[in-house]
This record gives C-alpha cells, sequence and structure tokens, in this order.
C-alpha cells in the first residue's frame, strides 16, 4: 500500500519537502496543497521585481504546478484550503477556494508548511488603497504598477528592516520619493546600533529620508486612496505605503489541532522537524528550530533555512536515513544601494542579553588589496566570548565584498572556533581578492590583542555618551583633522606626542583617535610608555564613527 504524505503549503519548504520525499520513496503518493495559484516563487525577489531589475512576472516562478508535478511525480492542489487536522483520525478538512467543495484526506504523514503572513498593525486608515504589504507576487505586480502608471510618486516604507530597505531602494531608483518610518532608534533593527548608522547614514546621503523613534498613528486620504502618514511627530505626504513591519508565523491551524506551540510563537521541532504529535512535521517559516550559539530557541524566517527545514524533514518521514537540522545563525545579507551589510550570530546587545561577558572589535579594511583597482572598505565588527575565545557573532558593512567574509565567520562559528583560530585561517589571497592579510583575519587579530591585555579600546556608542568627560586626542595629519574632528578632540599628529606629553592631564580617561585605528594604536603604545594608565583607542577610528563630526 501506498504511503500517503499531505502537505500543507508550498514556496519554499513545501515544494522542497514533496521533492525530495519522491526522490527518497517514489512510491510514496504526495500531495501539495497551497491556497495560492503559485507554488513556487522566489519571494526575496519581489522588491527587485518592483524596480524593473527583475522585468517580467514570470521570472519570479520557479516552478509552474504542471511543472512541479511534471518534475517531482507530486501532486499540487492550488487554490484549495486545509481548514481543520484531526490528529487522531489522520485526516485534514481541504476546502477548494473556487467551489467551496470540502474534502476529508486521510494521511500516513503529514507535513505543515503554512508558512508566515505580513504582521498588519492596527492603524486606522490601514484599508485605503494604496496601502500595501509585500508578500506575494501579486502585491509586488500591484506596487510596481503604481510605480508604473505615474500614481506614486511619493511613497512611505513604513518599517526599516531587510524588505522595507530593498523596497525603498527599488522605489528610489524608480525615482520615486521615498521616507522610511522606524518605531525604534536605528534602522537594520538585528544589527548593533554603530553598525546600523553607518548604513542608515548612507542611505540618506542616497536622497531617502529616514525617521527612527517614531509611531505610525494613522493612514489618511480622500475617496478611499491614502493621501498622508500621520506620525507622533509629523505628517507625511504620501501615495503609496509599504507596511513592513515583520511577519507572524502561521500557527492557527497547528494550535487548533494540538499541536504545541514553542516560544517564538512558531510550531515547536525538534531536530528532525518533528512537531509534538507523531508523524506530523512542521518546516519553514510557521515552524522554530534552534540557535547554534545559545541553543535557545530560535524564528528566524529565511528561505534559505525554508529549504534545509524541507529536506531534513523529507528524509526522516520517508525513513531513508536519520537527519538533523541542529539549528541557525540568522546569517543575513542585504544590498542598500552600493552599500552592502551582512550579519551572521549574535550581535552585542544579544550576546550579553543572553549573559556572555563579551568583546568587541570594530575594524575597517578593504576587500582587496589596495592598489588593485575597485577595491572598496568595508568595516567589520567581531563580537567574542571572552571566557572562551569563541566568536560569538560578527557585523561586515561596506561598499566592498561582505558576503565572503561573513560566509567565513559562518562558517567558523557554527565549527566552534575561538578567534584565534580565525586569526591563523589560510584563505586565498591575490590582489583581486583580498589584501594579504584578509580584512576577517586584520580583525580577529586586533580582538587577540584586546583579550591578551595588549590594547584597550572604546566603542563608538560609549565615546558618544562620555564626550564631554574624556581627553580625546586626534592623532592624524592636519588635513584630515580640519576636515572633520569629534566634536572637543585636541589634535596632536603621533610623531608630536612626546614633544607635547606637558599639555595633557596623565589623570584624565584619554582616547586616541585616527582614520581607522592603526595610527592610534601605535600611539597607544607611546602613551603607555610615557606613563599614561587611562587610555584607549577609538574602535575602528573616524571611519567607523556614525555621528555627527565638527
Amino acid at each position: 500500500m501506498k504511503e500517503r504524505i499531505l502537505i500543507i503549503g508550498a514556496v519554499a519548504a513545501g515544494t522542497k519537502a514533496a521533492a525530495k520525499i519522491k526522490r527518497e520513496n517514489p512510491a510514496a503518493e504526495v500531495v501539495v496543497v497551497t491556497k495560492d495559484r503559485d507554488i513556487s516563487y522566489a519571494g526575496c525577489g519581489l522588491p527587485y521585481f518592483i524596480g524593473g531589475l527583475i522585468e517580467e512576472r514570470k521570472e519570479l516562478i520557479v516552478k509552474t504546478p504542471e511543472d512541479f508535478e511534471a518534475a517531482t511525480g507530486a501532486t499540487v492542489w492550488t487554490l484549495c484550503e486545509a481548514t481543520k487536522i484531526y490528529p487522531k483520525e489522520k485526516t485534514v478538512k481541504i476546502e477548494n477556494l473556487l467551489t467551496k467543495e470540502e474534502t476529508l484526506f486521510s494521511y500516513d504523514k503529514l507535513v505543515i508548511a503554512t508558512g508566515a503572513s505580513p504582521f498588519v498593525p492596527p492603524i486606522p486608515g490601514r484599508e485605503l488603497k494604496g496601502v500595501y504589504t509585500l508578500r506575494t507576487i501579486d502585491d509586488a505586480v500591484a506596487i510596481r504598477e503604481a510605480v508604473d502608471r505615474g500614481s506614486a510618486k511619493k511613497a512611505v516604507i513604513v518599517g526599516g528592516g531587510f524588505i522595507g530597505l530593498e523596497v525603498a531602494e527599488n522605489l528610489k531608483d524608480k525615482g520615486v520619493e521615498v521616507s522610511i518610518v522606524e518605531l525604534v532608534p536605528h534602522i537594520l533593527p538585528p544589527f548593533d546600533e554603530e553598525m546600523a548608522l553607518y548604513a542608515q547614514n548612507y542611505i540618506q546621503e542616497q536622497g531617502v529620508n529616514i525617521y527612527t523613534q517614531e509611531k505610525v498613528a494613522a493612514f489618511e486620504g480622500a475617496e478611499g486612496k491614502v493621501q498622508r502618514v500621520i506620525t507622533d511627530q509629523r505628517e507625511l505626504e504620501a501615495d503609496l505605503v509599504v507596511l513592513s513591519v515583520g511577519v507572524r508565523p502561521n500557527t492557527a491551524l497547528a494550535k487548533e489541532a494540538g499541536i504545541e506551540i514553542g516560544t517564538t510563537g512558531a510550531i515547536k521541532t525538534n531536530a528532525f522537524m518533528e512537531t509534538s504529535i507523531p508523524d506530523i512535521y512542521a518546516v519553514g517559516d510557521c515552524a522554530e528550530t534552534k540557535h547554534l550559539v545559545t541553543g535557545a530557541p530560535a524564528w528566524i524566517p529565511m528561505g534559505s533555512t525554508a529549504n534545509k527545514m524541507g529536506r531534513v524533514a523529507a528524509i526522516n518521514l520517508a525513513d531513508t536515513g536519520k537527519e538533523r537540522l541542529p539549528g541557525v545563525l540568522g546569517t543575513t545579507i542585504v544590498k542598500l544601494f552600493k552599500l552592502n551589510a551582512g550579519k551572521t550570530g549574535l550581535s552585542e546587545r544579544d550576546a550579553k542579553k543572553a549573559g556572555y561577558q563579551v568583546e568587541t572589535a570594530i575594524v575597517p579594511a578593504n576587500d582587496r588589496a589596495h592598489y588593485y583597482p575597485g577595491y572598496r572598505e568595508i568595516i567589520t565588527k567581531l563580537i567574542v566570548d571572552k571566557k572562551s575565545h569563541k566568536v560569538l557573532g560578527a557585523q561586515v558593512v561596506g561598499e566592498g565584498v561582505v558576503d565572503k567574509p561573513i560566509d567565513i565567520l559562518a562558517t567558523a562559528i557554527t565549527l566552534g572556533a575561538r578567534v584565534e583560530d580565525i586569526e591563523k585561517l589560510d584563505l586565498a589571497y591575490a590582489p583581486p581578492f583580498s589584501m594579504a592579510m584578509a580584512s576577517t583575519i586584520v580583525a580577529a587579530s586586533v580582538i587577540v590583542n584586546k583579550l591578551m591585555g595588549k590594547l584597550e579600546g572604546i566603542s563608538p556608542l560609549e565615546l558618544k555618551k562620555k564626550l564631554d568627560s574624556l581627553q580625546i586626542i586626534d592623532t592624524r595629519d592636519e588635513g584630515s583633522y580640519l576636515i572633520g574632528a569629534i566634536p572637543g578632540s585636541i589634535h596632536i599628529p603621533s610623531g608630536e606626542l612626546p614633544s607635547r606629553i606637558q599639555s595633557l592631564d596623565p589623570n584624565k580617561e584619554t582616547v586616541l583617535v585616527c582614520k581607522i585605528g592603526k595610527n592610534a594604536y601605535l600611539s597607544y603604545l607611546k602613551l603607555k610608555a610615557l606613563g599614561f594608565e587611562k587610555v584607549k583607542i577609538l574602535d575602528g577610528g573616524i571611519r567607523a564613527y556614525p555621528f555627527e563630526l565638527e
């Protein structure tokens, strides 16, 4: 007798599970049920369709239902919704959304891949025409059509996360005036503040207005069409609004069936993607996993994770092996005009919340040899556990290559590497690809010096808070100092420090500043040798300082 496997939901996790099950067990009867007409599409490409970089709708379709059935042997029911799961009877009630006909489907194994839905805050006026979310191809088509027909001249993006920022970039490239409203103190909320502010300053330089720590109070309009966004601090004209304040896992169906929901709000699963009820699995954006660093439950909805979940569940339910998903790091990357920003593992903020005693380093460097044409700067932030010296997380931003260092660091964290291990990595080098000492290795060396007590730094955030109480010495040349310096700093080039030592207070906390930190470190050694005890250098130097210079 054929084993009957029902998969509720498609897109990434559901279709991946279906295809893998048929490869593992070709005799199995596999049915995929989805409410949508599309079963497998590139959700991450939607902002680029809006901008026209992806020209046609069909380019976003990975597989049509017909193509998928022909390629895999699975059966696809589109425009059908699973409305109730009966775990004891091993049946699922399915409604045809066109005919309203109901079917009771019996299964041997069940995979829940119901995904997530955009969170729509209860803001007055959210029903107005011109207020969109972005989750499906139809959403992207509607937004692009509004722009192409000229009815969208001013747009407001509510939310400064990845999708919101990608939409902002693509709308700006289409000639739309764009503003972003973000509730928290900076865009890119998963990043640490100084790294996020670096990106925020860059985006503002591209002509995008960014308003942080503001709450949207209402949308207003006339004749059913949005015209204004009202925040708690201002009024913004808008004929197009995109709500991008995150997604929520679709768990109602599972919850009603008595399946346990995890602490993250997503369906609780083990490493085999099994739920609390035998023969029922959960995968994709509706399912939680665990964080590889902390071991705590984690819900980080990503297409890459969804595919891995689908594969793991398929192998296990097909009984062809025992496959585990150990967890995730939340590795992410985003393109913002010509700036790139990547993150993996814990932020400094989250590492401290998790109870770690951390050491950090912020290090600007080039993505390739400085004499090779086309090199660009990137800034790396490492977060390391002081006790074990293991890397907990990393962030890299800049116009240069960001994905390579982030992937190196994600691999290192996954394998439990200490920062000393990263410092000794034998990475590929040639001038077109890297510096002789790659940016990742340079950052590791800086943090090793800190851990060994050879160097003490101060973060841009801490410096900003303590500006009035510090003795700040700018060690750069006069021309660089005059272009822009940290408020209240004293200009003493590094070579002049010994001769001007009498003008400094050895008992006052002193911070040394240069362009990227290297020259300040040399000055640090000089002051230490001259008896100064309370000396630090500014992590990342002026290049990584995200606040206003004078």
